[in-house]
């Protein structure tokens, strides 16, 4: 992933976490509980204001694994 500058939209800090969440959709993917949506969380590193990134979608692979543990 390509390095860039942050700067929290609240506080005004310069260094920021990165870390990738994995929700849901609707219909089948919610009712199987197969988390098919991908996203970028970036946090303020000082006052933790986070917003997120879409990533796209799951490989098949995981969506497998996801339903087989539950």
């Amino acid at each position: 992933m390509e390095k860039r500058s942050y700067t929290c939209a609240k506080c005004g800090y310069h260094k920021a976490e990165t870390d990738q969440i994995r929700t849901t959709g609707s219909g089948f993917t919610r009712y199987f509980n197969i988390q098919n949506r991908r996203f970028l969380a970036v946090s303020c590193a000082k006052c933790g204001y986070t917003e997120f990134y879409k990533e796209g979608k799951s490989t098949g692979a995981s969506n497998i694994l996801d339903f087989v543990t539950g």
